[in-house]
């Protein structure tokens, strides 16, 4: 799946983190009348859109579109990140619990919930907390957020210590910003009209929230599967007796598995702002140039403009729309761009080899790729601490083009002075001594890599790099994908003959739901959005001691590693321009992607 500090470790942390809990309204102001009601359109493009509504998600469901633009506008999270503004940080205003309150040390954690109401009737309390905490304990790895050795593992005891309250006991002392930020942060309440085991059964009949591990977490198995064969059925999303029980602002009034959803809003909401609109639509187009084409026609209120349509970006300011009835805003997301190789497939020995990985990185022409394809809206991602907006969690090593700057000879000398040779414009191994282990003589660096069709700019992309690559004898073989298809199947695989894809470029990683950029959930060992199996005992070392601490030098050395051992290979990052209608106020773009329409309203032409 996030957050900005102030000065220097655990005193400026406190402040900062203090400093999030209140929402900030929208920029936009307009001298037209507001009206209540309306419907505004929101552009995917076909592929990209949402296809999950189970708030667990597993590692070929983890995407922006299913958890911030269809299940947290349905069902909150017990705390909110990334509010009406453009700060990476926790919204205690806008979560269902009130700031977690930490004892003993950072050994225990009371977190208190506000008494929100589900749309049954019943309330969102701490039964609906401990429910999701059983469902993690009962198949922690079906989650993409798990980390071994992570919450719930961390937990040596949970309880319901009132009706709002929940006590955790945690094995050690652990930092309050991390464990909130990276930890607390995943958990979304659960209704006990989920706790079941068939349509229409008694809500709680399933048994998952007094279940526990003396059965093997049996009962909780056997919710969660049920679960799961239900958000299978995507064409019943909107009339499930399931899905229909929601504790946020929207509710579905129409979902296709393809494409075109609506949302409606959901009367018996407990928070703050109750939605304007009468109705939100998202309308799935073919292509970004479609999309862009229907806001050309006026058919679309909101959509990312392509990069090919976009002016060059100026030195300060929002770009001068195309679109005479949109305003454009620049979105920067708390994130790095990437493509993952996989370690366990057939060309995992060559990926293991640092120098390989280090090639692959001096071959990416991030400036290049900016000034050709994104017109000025792009900028180097050069580790795992996101430049973009600013923080304080940069280490030096990440300024400018970072450790590999593009060097198409830097990339050839690297493999030459490790035993290859270029072999009819191909490196070939002819030393496998000097190879690396595992890698056989003959051995050709080719491989394939899988791009997602659907993501404006990486067409282009990765053809510069195919071609950069080939000028060192490094031959990419690039298959276009739609971006679903390709996290679906670009999961992690043990060694073997099913163990097939070798590459994947989806985009980037954005905070969520470690929202502190500590990286546990992509770099450790085992975690469940480590797709490619990188396993590093150091880089393991380094993220336990950024979980620990608040200071700043310790985050940087895990920082400054993991840009030097590229556990991916870093893609530029882009600010996104969003194409917004005019007579459509209130929408704010924040850096973790979180879609807020209850803020957004209508006015008169």
């Amino acid at each position: 799946m996030r957050p900005v500090r102030l000065g220097l470790a655990a005193a400026a942390v406190a402040l900062a983190v203090a400093a999030a809990g209140c929402s900030s309204s929208s920029s936009t102001t307009t001298s037209s009348t507001p009206v209540k009601g309306g419907t505004v359109t929101y552009g995917f493009v076909s592929g990209n859109q949402p296809n999950w509504i189970l708030p667990y998600d597993s590692p070929a469901y983890s995407s922006v579109a299913n958890l911030d633009d269809l299940q947290q506008m349905l069902y909150r999270p017990l705390y909110w990140f990334g509010g009406q503004n453009d700060q990476p940080t926790v919204d205690y205003g806008l979560s269902v619990a009130d700031r977690p309150v930490y004892a003993d040390g950072g050994k225990t954690v009371v977190i208190n919930l506000k008494g929100y109401k589900w749309s049954d009737g019943e309330t969102v309390d701490a039964q609906d907390v401990i429910f999701w905490l059983h469902l993690m304990q009962a198949e922690p790895d079906g989650f993409y957020g798990f980390v071994p050795g992570d919450i719930p593992q961390d937990i040596t005891s949970m309880s319901a210590t009132g009706t709002d309250q929940v006590t955790l006991h945690l094995n050690q002392a652990y930092s309050s910003l991390w464990y909130t930020y990276n930890e607390l942060s995943q958990i979304t309440p659960l209704p006990a009209a989920w706790d079941v085991t068939s349509v229409g059964a008694a809500p709680g009949s399933g048994g998952c929230v007094t279940d526990s591990a003396a059965d093997g977490w049996a009962k909780c198995k056997a919710v969660l599967s049920f679960l799961t064969a239900q958000a299978q059925q995507a064409g019943t999303y909107a009339s499930s007796p399931i899905w229909t029980v929601v504790d946020g602002p929207w509710r579905l009034k129409s979902f296709n598995p393809n494409g075109d959803d609506a949302f409606v809003p959901n009367p018996k909401y407990s928070g703050s702002p109750k939605p304007r609109l009468a109705q939100v639509d998202f309308l799935t187009y073919t292509s970004p140039t479609a999309l862009y084409t229907a806001m050309q026609t006026g058919e679309l209120d909101i959509g990312l403009v392509p990069d090919n349509d976009l002016p060059v970006k100026p030195a300060s300011g929002s770009p001068a729309s195309p679109l005479p009835n949109y305003a454009l805003q620049l979105s920067y997301s708390f994130s790095f761009y990437f493509y993952r190789v996989n370690f366990h497939s057939a060309f995992g020995a060559v990926f293991s080899q640092l120098y390989v990985r280090q090639a692959l990185a001096y071959l990416v022409d991030q400036a290049g790729m900016d000034k050709a394809i994104y017109r000025g809206y792009g900028y180097p991602t050069t580790g795992p601490a996101p430049t973009e907006p600013a923080n304080q969690w940069v280490p030096t090593v990440e300024n400018g083009n970072g450790p590999y700057p593009f060097s198409i000879a830097k990339a050839t000398s690297l493999l030459t002075s490790h035993g290859w040779t270029k072999v009819n414009g191909v490196m070939t191994c002819t030393d496998p001594a000097k190879c690396g282990p595992g890698i056989a003589s003959g051995t050709q660096l080719k491989f394939t890599l899988d791009y997602a069709t659907g993501v404006s700019g990486f067409p282009e992309e990765v053809d510069v790099y195919k071609s950069d690559a080939s000028k060192a004898g490094v031959i990419i073989n690039m298959v276009g994908e739609t971006f679903n298809t390709i996290i679906g199947t670009a999961v992690p695989c043990s060694a073997g003959p099913s163990c097939t894809w070798q590459a994947s470029m989806v985009g980037g990683w954005t905070y969520g739901p470690d929202y502190e950029p500590t990286g546990e959930e992509v770099f450790s060992t085992g975690a469940g959005a480590n797709k490619g199996s990188y396993n590093n005992a150091q880089m393991n070392k380094l993220i336990a001691e950024t979980n620990t601490s608040n200071s700043l030098s310790i985050y940087h050395t895990f920082a400054t590693y993991a840009s030097e051992q590229l556990p991916y290979i870093w893609m530029p990052d882009l600010a996104q321009v969003m194409a917004v209608s005019k007579n459509v106020h209130g929408v704010v773009f924040n850096p973790l992607q979180t879609l807020m329409p209850e803020y957004w309203y209508l006015t008169k032409s």
